[in-house]
């Protein structure tokens, strides 16, 4: 929801420096891959209630997320490359909810519900993906040019880290915050599941 607008403020700062770390033969892949490596420090941090710590793991990690699409764009995408970077996402967005469930027994069971949340989130996003190729639907691209179709939601990956921020800044909330988030992630999921109905019946 928040996405098309924070690109409009973001993506000229992050398209200059990925045009810069093209120029001296950085790799987008590489990116991708070391800000997964990145990310998943924040699982050890919350583990051991490292809290500001794990908050900073997870911004870095998507700082050098946000440049491996620009520096993609420079010297050329690739098919592999865009599923490389959902990838990562989805695997660090993965890592992050089982951080908290490892740093508090009391976390555990709305650290799974989160997760499953997320399982639902990324399927009805990946899977609307699928049914845009088949039907020839352009992407507007309003969150950015990305490397195939990136479907609407109330949850997308701004809101995913605003909750990030969140857990870490009020981690004794945790249990009350994903339960909201992961509600938040089930209504996304079914919107989009509308969404693709809709679009298969015209």
């Amino acid at each position: 929801m928040l996405d098309p607008i924070l690109r409009r403020v973001i993506d000229p700062p992050l398209n200059r420096a990925g045009a810069w770390l093209a120029h001296r033969n950085m790799s987008a892949n590489a990116f991708s891959l070391g800000g997964l490596a990145v990310g998943l420090l924040a699982v050890p941090l919350l583990a051991s209630g490292r809290y500001e710590a794990a908050l900073a793991v997870i911004l870095l990690n998507r700082l050098i997320d946000g440049l491996d699409g620009p520096i993609a764009r420079a010297k050329g995408a690739s098919a592999f490359g865009g599923y490389l970077d959902i990838l990562c996402d989805m695997a660090f967005y993965a890592a992050v909810p089982v951080g908290f469930a490892l740093a508090e027994p009391a976390n555990a069971l709305w650290a799974a519900v989160l997760l499953a949340s997320f399982v639902c989130t990324a399927s009805s996003f990946l899977a609307r993906a699928v049914l845009a190729i088949q039907r020839g639907e352009p992407d507007d691209a309003a969150r950015g040019s990305k490397s195939f179709f990136h479907a609407a939601g109330i949850i997308e990956g701004s809101e995913t880290i605003l909750a990030f921020v969140l857990f870490c800044l009020f981690p004794s909330a945790f249990p009350w915050l994903a339960g909201i988030f992961a509600l938040l992630c089930f209504w996304t999921a079914a919107a989009r599941a509308m969404s693709a109905y809709r679009a298969h019946r015209s």
